[in-house]
């Protein structure tokens, strides 16, 4: 379980804290969402967690234990993080990249390379891959060894910066749905930054929505928070009570509409040319 205890961040020039007074639990084997747009204060948040960031006040715990009590190097090596631009290290082959942590933890290079292509073989990476740089990778196939580097050594503890934001929709949905598949497997206990509702609302079994300067506006499952905002700023950033959502069957879909007739969604299978699903 992690816990934040009343943190506060305040950069140096800064007139106004990233973070004030910000308490709330991640519960322990479960999806935690941080929701909110940039500069609201989650990444800060979630740097807290593995010291990257010092809170000016509060304390944050792991399992009990103050985080500032732990040597960071040791702290940072024991939980696993992956970046939203993948920060692979581009001199090295994938096999390598992903052995990272486990090399730094003085693991022998035969063992790390074998526990290296397991990870790689849990998130869908193909062994001809392994002996590739990063370069030679798609931007969806970097995110998989990130995500590959940051389980190799089997953490408790994930952290994931919007880890699928600069990939195009199709791989975003595949790597969501991998992570998701993951989770149910591993059990790890998760925190994730995104600014976008659907993949908070998809991917979160916990979604905490972030206003201004780090202040939880509203915690809970997706399903609170979609059926019961808490104030206007919850109801307008999640954007749910203004659709005016409606169904329409054009050429035998059935297909859901927003009040301008965008579509939004599909009910049911969509019917191809020869009648079938």
């Amino acid at each position: 379980m992690i816990t934040f205890q009343d943190v506060s961040v305040h950069y140096p020039g800064t007139a106004a804290p990233a973070v004030k007074s910000f308490d709330f639990e991640v519960p322990s084997g479960s999806i935690t969402t941080l929701l909110g747009s940039s500069g609201c204060g989650k990444t800060t948040l979630l740097k807290c967690i593995n010291r990257l960031v010092t809170p000016t006040g509060g304390r944050v715990l792991i399992d009990g234990e103050d985080v500032a009590d732990k040597d960071p190097v040791k702290l940072r090596r024991s939980i696993g993080y992956v970046l939203q631009n993948s920060g692979l290290l581009p001199h090295r082959t994938v096999l390598d990249n992903i052995a990272t942590v486990l090399r730094l933890n003085g693991v022998a290079k035969s063992e790390a390379a074998e526990r290296a292509r397991g990870a790689a073989e849990l998130v869908n990476l193909y062994p001809e891959l392994l002996d590739r740089y990063p370069r030679q990778l798609s931007g969806g196939q970097q995110q998989r060894v990130s995500v590959a580097r940051a389980l190799a050594a089997d953490p408790n503890i994930l952290l994931m910066d919007e880890p699928f934001g600069a990939v195009d929709p199709i791989v975003r949905r595949s790597l969501q749905e991998q992570l998701l598949d993951l989770q149910a497997r591993l059990g790890k206990t998760i925190v994730l930054v995104t600014h976008d509702v659907s993949e908070a609302m998809t991917l979160g079994d916990q979604v905490a929505l972030l206003a201004e300067g780090g202040e939880l506006a509203q915690s809970g499952t997706p399903q609170e928070l979609a059926a019961h905002p808490a104030n206007d700023f919850v109801r307008d950033f999640l954007g749910f009570h203004n659709r005016n959502l409606t169904v329409r069957s054009i050429d035998g879909a059935e297909l859901v509409v927003d009040a301008r007739g965008a579509v939004v969604g599909v009910l049911g299978g969509v019917p191809n040319k020869q009648g079938g699903e």
